[in-house]
C-alpha cells in the first residue's frame, strides 16, 4: 500500500471540486499542498452535462430581488428547505457569476452587453444566467483553467477510485483508493477532506446522468457514519429525450419551447396555468405523467410512452444561437432535428435533493469533513429543486466549503495513521478471490429497473414496499457476487462490482425515507397520501447506518422567514 499525504484532499472534481480548490487554494496564497481525487480525468465530471443556466439576482435595478429568489426557491422546495440557507444562497450567488465572468467565461451577452439571463421553471423573474446550452462545460473550463494559472500545489489524481473514506476519533483520517492507471492499492491522507462526488442518479435506468454517477461518495459517507438526509426526494426532469434519457435543458422551455400532447394541445394550461411550460419540475413531470397514463402520450419503445417537445416555432437563428447542443444531441442521437419536428420526450431521474447532512458551512459533523454540491445537502432545494439552483449551489458551498477548509488547515495535523484502512484493503482482496455464483451486472441490471418501476413520478406504498423488498434480496444476493477480472490496473469488473454495493445503499435509504413519509411534498408524490401533512412531516429526513440497514431520525426546518402556504402557479 502506497501512502500519500497532502493538506487538502477533495474528493471529486466537478464544479463544486473545483471552486473548492480555487477557493482554497487563494485562501493559501498558493501555499496549501491540495490533492484532487477522481475516478474519471478531470474534465470529464458530470458537471460539464449542465446544460440550460445558474440562477443569480443580476437585474435589481429591472424588478428582481434577493427576496423574490428566495422566496421563490423556498415555495418550489414545498417548504422543505431550511429558509437560512436560501437567504445565504441567493445574497452570495451574484458573486459568484461576476467571479467567472472577471476569470473569462463566455457568458451569453444582451444587445447592450451585459450578461443574459432567461426564465427558468418556478422562478417568478427570468434570472437563469447561461452560456448557450453547455454552460457547465464552460464553467467547469473556466474553472480549471484558473486553477491551473494560480495555483502551485494541486497534485491531481485522475483515475483513482476511491473505496472508502476513514472516519476515526471523529476525524478524517484518509481515503484508500486504487489507482486505476497503475494497478496499485493507495492511501491519500490529509489535514481535511472535502465530498464533492455528485449524486447518485444511476440508480434508476431511465436518467439523464452519466455511467460513473452511481453514488460512490453518498455511500461511502453513509458507511463512514455521516446521516444522509432527504434522500426520499428524487427530481423527475421533465424532458429526457426518448429512448436514451439524454437531458433537453429546461432552456429549451426558458427559450419559448412548448409540450404538446398527441392531439396537439399544450397541455400545460390545465395543470399551471399561470406559468404553463415554465412551472417547476416536480409538477409539469407529474403533468406529463398523467397526460401519458390517460391516452394523449405517443407510443414509446420499451413501455417508455412519451409526449412532445416542440421548439420549431422558435425559428432556426435562434435554435441555433440559444440551443445548439439540443440540436447536436437530437440529430446524432435520434436522426431528428428539431428545426423541423418535435422532440419525443418524458419525465427522467434527474437529480437527487438529499445528500450528506451538512450545516449551512457545508460542514458534516465530522471534526475535519465538508461537503459541497450534489452530494451534500445543506437544505436548499427542499423536496424540489428550481432549476439553474444547481450549478449555482456547487459554485457558492465549493467556495464555502473551500475557504472553510483552508482555514482549518492553516492550524490543524494530519490525523494519525489509520488503523482501518487493512481491513478496507482486506474485503478488496476478499471480493477478488470470491468465488461466488451471483453476477453483478445483472443485479445492478434489476435495481435500476426496480427503482424506475417502483420509486418514479408517482409513488404508492404498496410500491415503494415490494421496491423495498427487491433492494434487500439484491443487497444480500451481492453477497455472492465474483468478479471474472482478478487484476487491479484497469479492472472495470472490480469497479463496476463496488459501485453496485454503492447503488444498493443508496436505493435502500431512498426507498425506506420515501415508504416512512406518508405524505405528498416536491419530487415525492404518493398516491395513497396526495396531499402535503405540515403537521407531521415539515421535518427532514435523516438515515444512519447500521448493519441490519438505515435507521431513520428527524430534524427539524428552518422557518425563520415564511409560514409554509398552499403551493400553487
Amino acid at each position: 500500500m502506497e501512502v500519500y499525504n497532502h493538506d487538502l484532499v477533495i474528493l471529486g472534481t466537478g464544479l463544486a471540486g473545483l471552486r473548492a480548490a480555487l477557493e482554497a487554494s487563494q485562501q493559501s496564497k498558493g501555499e496549501l499542498d491540495i490533492a484532487l481525487v477522481s475516478k474519471l480525468q478531470l474534465m470529464r465530471a458530470h458537471s460539464v452535462a449542465a446544460e440550460g443556466g445558474t440562477a443569480a439576482v443580476m437585474r435589481q435595478d429591472e424588478g428582481d430581488s434577493y427576496e423574490l429568489h428566495a422566496w421563490d426557491t423556498v415555495k418550489g422546495s414545498d417548504f422543505l428547505a431550511d429558509q437560512n440557507v436560501v437567504d445565504f444562497f441567493v445574497h452570495e450567488m451574484p458573486k459568484e457569476i461576476l467571479h467567472l465572468d472577471h476569470w473569462g467565461i463566455p457568458w451569453s451577452r444582451r444587445e447592450d452587453g451585459r450578461i443574459a439571463q432567461r426564465p427558468f421553471g418556478g422562478h417568478t423573474y427570468p434570472r437563469a444566467v447561461f452560456a448557450a446550452d453547455k454552460t457547465g462545460f464552460l464553467e467547469m473550463q473556466t474553472l480549471y483553467d484558473t486553477l491551473m494559472k494560480h495555483t502551485k500545489k494541486i497534485n491531481r489524481y485522475d483515475e483513482g477510485f476511491v473505496t472508502s473514506i476513514l472516519i476515526e476519533n471523529n476525524r478524517f483520517a484518509g481515503l484508500t483508493m486504487i489507482d486505476m492507471i497503475n494497478g496499485r492499492q493507495v492511501l491519500i491522507r490529509g489535514k481535511a477532506l472535502i465530498i464533492a462526488t455528485g449524486g447518485a442518479g444511476q440508480i434508476f435506468g431511465f436518467t439523464t446522468y452519466s455511467e460513473t454517477v452511481t453514488g460512490d461518495g453518498l455511500a461511502m459517507s453513509y458507511r463512514a457514519g455521516m446521516p444522509l438526509k432527504d434522500m426520499e426526494f428524487i427530481q423527475f426532469h421533465p424532458t429526457g429525450l426518448i429512448p436514451s434519457g439524454i437531458l433537453m435543458t429546461e432552456a429549451c422551455r426558458g427559450e419559448g419551447g412548448t409540450l404538446l400532447n398527441n392531439t396537439g394541445e399544450r397541455f400545460m394550461g390545465t395543470y399551471a396555468p399561470s406559468k404553463m411550460e415554465l412551472a417547476p419540475r416536480d409538477m409539469v413531470s407529474r403533468s406529463e405523467m398523467t397526460e401519458i397514463e390517460a391516452g394523449r402520450g405517443f407510443p414509446g419503445p420499451e413501455g417508455l410512452d412519451y409526449i412532445h417537445l416542440d421548439l420549431r416555432h422558435l425559428g432556426r437563428d435562434k435554435i441555433l444561437e440559444r440551443l445548439p447542443l439540443i440540436r447536436e444531441v437530437t440529430i446524432k442521437h435520434i436522426g431528428l432535428d428539431p428545426i423541423e419536428k418535435p422532440i419525443p420526450i418524458r419525465p427522467v431521474a434527474h437529480y437527487t435533493m438529499g445528500g450528506v447532512h451538512t450545516d449551512i458551512k457545508g460542514h458534516t459533523g465530522v471534526e475535519n469533513v465538508w461537503a459541497a454540491g450534489e452530494v451534500a445537502c445543506v437544505s436548499l432545494h427542499g423536496g424540489n429543486r428550481l432549476g439553474a439552483n444547481s450549478t449555482a449551489e456547487c459554485l457558492v458551498w465549493g467556495r464555502v466549503a473551500g475557504e472553510e477548509a483552508a482555514r482549518y488547515c492553516a492550524n490543524a495535523s494530519v490525523a494519525d495513521m489509520p488503523k482501518s484502512a487493512e481491513q478496507e484493503w482486506a474485503k478488496i482482496e476478499a471480493l477478488l478471490k470470491s468465488t461466488g455464483t451471483e453476477d453483478h451486472y445483472q443485479i445492478r441490471k434489476e435495481l435500476r429497473k426496480n427503482l424506475d418501476a417502483t420509486m418514479g413520478v408517482f409513488r404508492t406504498g404498496e410500491q415503494m414496499q415490494a421496491g423495498l423488498t427487491k433492494i434487500r434480496e439484491l443487497k444480500e444476493r451481492y453477497k455472492y457476487i465474483s468478479l471474472k477480472d482478478k487484476s487491479l490496473r484497469y479492472n472495470t469488473d472490480l469497479e463496476r462490482a463496488i459501485e453496485t454495493g454503492f447503488m444498493i445503499d443508496v436505493a435502500e435509504v431512498a426507498t425506506l425515507g420515501a415508504l416512512t413519509r406518508t405524505e405528498s411534498r416536491g419530487g415525492h408524490a404518493r398516491r395513497d397520501y396526495q396531499v402535503r401533512d405540515d403537521e407531521n412531516w415539515l421535518k427532514h429526513t435523516m438515515a444512519h447506518f447500521t448493519a441490519d440497514g438505515p435507521k431513520l431520525d428527524y430534524s427539524p426546518v428552518d422557518i425563520s422567514m415564511w409560514k409554509p402556504v398552499e403551493r400553487k402557479y
